[in-house]
């Protein structure tokens, strides 16, 4: 069994500079990237579509299955461009955020998103710069929103702006993400991230423009606003996923507040049969360091203890200086972490209410698997919502997501313990299919023959539907019985 298959917990990794030539993808891949972020922040419709095509390309080459996610830029909530270059702004210096100034001096900047000066008023604290500036709002007068500045620094161009407890209007989907949601669906991305929602609402509107580009992706929401950690169960319940995205989140809500968040976020979603992926800075010293550092790993294997689907590599794979070392430190710290994860299954069922055949079939397979200590767990799936149930219990035992549907075997990629196989059903004839399974389960290095097996299937075979059929079955016995 390859190194990938042994590795529950997903790793995302951001393409750039530095990870966007055939050979460095080539690397990335056989060093066990599971998904690929192709940040729409930067760059055409054309080099996205040139970094997925080699990307496709490489991961062909290397016979694994990559995802590919489309992350949306989101809003732009930033101040604008200086005329000279960076400047120095002092301690209780006062400072002006003008939405009708060209390019910035010492004394004032202009505004990306001119709107900020209806969303502050006297009081409010901004953060820019992820934090590192911090302007307490005096006045808001015409286009002009008059700061005091509260620490020594320097302030460059296109720096971010957040407000202390939220509260921005802007909305998550721009013009331009919309236009981006038509490239990804042309592009055949597997996902798609929405930064910034709110509320459900973004969550629905994003699905309906996918919907109408032709494109079935699963949605990712960024959790990374004060307003969607106050509707998370109402995103939740619009999206496939979310991301925990503690760079925005951190300077809204505080940065000590971040690791309960990033555990009741994860929990949650587990809890709505929802994927989660944990970023922003978890090897962030990798950009120019080839080791972690110690606080590093223990993000990293808290994340994993957590009980993330996955972990987000940003900045360490598009332009650091060691993005395949980064790749393979991270796939060490997640083996090593979930060597340590306990699996008290059975604690799970005790409150738990199932009211649709497929998923009370999802957890007996669970169930089964556990006691049994069978060596793997098989679901034939048309859609891979199955393989997406049985993930959010982790009972230790891999999950085969065995399927004909491409896109099914690319969108399970990102679930916690779910392997995708490919398998080419011969007919419908149940024996004849399981006979399928078995030799594409030996095929990956799955099982051998005398293992035993909990699968799970729809009959009758052929026929579009949930799954309705449990099986314990030992390797081998369809094959000795024909």
């Amino acid at each position: 069994m390859t190194a990938s298959l042994q590795r529950s917990t997903k790793i995302v990794a951001t393409l750039g500079p530095a990870s966007s030539s055939p050979e460095r993808m080539l690397a990335l891949v056989a060093a066990g990237v599971d998904v690929v972020r192709i940040n729409f922040s930067h760059g055409t419709a054309d080099d996205h579509r040139q970094r997925v095509d080699a990307l496709r390309a490489a991961a062909h080459d290397a016979g694994r299955t990559v995802g590919v996610m489309a992350d949306l830029q989101g809003p732009k909530i930033r101040i604008g461009k200086f005329a000279a270059g960076p400047v120095q702004i002092k301690a209780n210096q006062e400072f002006i955020l003008d939405a009708a100034c060209t390019l910035g001096d010492e004394g004032r900047v202009g505004l990306d998103y001119p709107d900020l000066v209806k969303d502050v008023r006297a009081g409010d604290v901004l953060l820019l710069d992820d934090g590192r500036t911090v302007f307490d709002v005096l006045k808001v007068q015409g286009k002009e929103i008059l700061c005091r500045n509260r620490h020594d620094g320097e302030l460059s161009n296109n720096k971010g702006i957040n407000k202390q407890g939220g509260g921005l209007t802007a909305p998550a989907l721009t013009a331009k993400d919309m236009e981006d949601i038509r490239t990804a669906a042309s592009i055949g991305t597997d996902y798609v991230a929405v930064s910034f929602p709110k509320s459900g609402d973004d969550m629905r509107l994003a699905r309906a423009l996918l919907t109408a580009a032709g494109s079935n992706a699963l949605l990712v929401a960024k959790i990374e606003r004060v307003e969607a950690i106050e509707n998370l169960n109402n995103i939740l319940e619009a999206t496939d996923g979310v991301m925990v995205a503690r760079g925005d989140l951190a300077v809204e809500v505080g940065d000590a507040a971040v690791p309960a968040l990033q555990k009741r976020i994860i929990r949650t979603a587990r809890e709505f049969n929802k994927f989660v992926i944990t970023a922003t800075q978890m090897m962030e010293s990798m950009i120019h360091s080839p080791v972690p550092t110690r606080a590093e790993v223990s993000d990293v294997a808290n994340a994993v203890l957590d009980g993330t689907d996955a972990v987000m590599l940003s900045a360490e794979t598009a332009t650091g200086d060691y993005p395949v070392q980064t790749v393979e430190a991270m796939a060490r710290i997640c083996v090593e972490a979930e060597k340590s994860s306990d699996f008290p299954l059975d604690t799970h069922f005790l409150h738990r209410v199932f009211t649709r055949i497929d998923q009370s079939i999802a957890m007996a397979a669970l169930f089964a698997a556990h006691h049994l200590k069978v060596k793997a767990i098989a679901s034939l799936t048309e859609s891979g919502s199955t393989a997406l149930w049985m993930s959010r219990l982790n009972t230790g035992i891999p999950i085969y997501a065995l399927t004909q549907e491409v896109r099914t075997r690319y969108k399970v990629s990102i679930f916690k313990g779910v392997f995708p196989v490919m398998m080419r059903q011969s007919g419908q004839d149940r024996d004849q299919v399981l006979l399928d399974a078995e030799e594409a389960l030996i095929a990956a290095g799955a099982v051998e023959v005398g293992d035993l097996i909990v699968l799970t299937i729809g009959e009758p075979i052929g026929k579009p539907g949930g799954t309705n059929t449990m099986k314990i079955v030992k390797v081998g016995e369809h094959r000795s019985n024909q």
